[in-house]
């Protein structure tokens, strides 16, 4: 086993961890290549993964909109150098409560456009009573979904702000293995 080994078993597992929230493998490959390796350009990235430019690029800017690598500064050298974020709580609360605030804002705005067609379908005089019951039934099925949407709004500001970590605060178990 070598270091290289060693790396490349944590980088192959943060790009599994990143594929099961829908970020690509390659965007979670280039994640965890930064993770290691600390600030580098597009050419080094390419370089160290085999990946093409443009490849590189929209993974970059992926993970920059998540909030999980940021463009960075290197004295002397003109190409943008990216860091990865190394602290995973951070990581967390940027990369999770993004993903829920996308959620909820799809969400609830289905359920708003989806309730008021249903609320014209209740109300039309020229609409049976059963399509009108039908109607009734699937606005009152999304109204009882609204509740999960502001419970996970309020979530994902907390964990945006660290104030789930007052809550649910961090430290290793007492048993922890090494």
């Amino acid at each position: 086993m070598t270091i290289a080994d060693a790396k490349d078993l944590v980088i192959d597992s943060l790009a599994e961890t990143m594929d099961l929230y829908g970020v690509t493998r390659s965007a979670g490959s280039l994640y965890g290549t930064m993770y290691f390796e600390g600030d580098m350009t597009l050419d080094e990235m390419r370089d160290k993964l085999g990946m093409s430019k443009p490849s590189m690029s929209t993974g970059v800017k992926k993970l920059q909109d998540f909030n999980v690598v940021k463009k960075t500064f290197r004295r002397g050298q003109r190409k943008h150098t990216y860091v990865a974020e190394r602290d995973f709580f951070r990581f967390f609360s940027n990369f999770f409560s993004h993903k829920w605030e996308r959620e909820v804002d799809l969400n609830l705005e289905a359920i708003r456009t989806a309730q008021e067609q249903l609320l014209s379908i209740i109300q039309s005089e020229s609409i049976s009573d059963e399509v009108k019951q039908e109607a009734q039934e699937i606005y009152d099925v999304l109204e009882g979904s609204k509740p999960y949407y502001y419970w996970l709004q309020r979530l994902a500001a907390m964990v945006k702000t660290g104030e789930i970590f007052e809550i649910i605060p961090f430290y290793p178990p007492v048993n922890e293995e090494k």
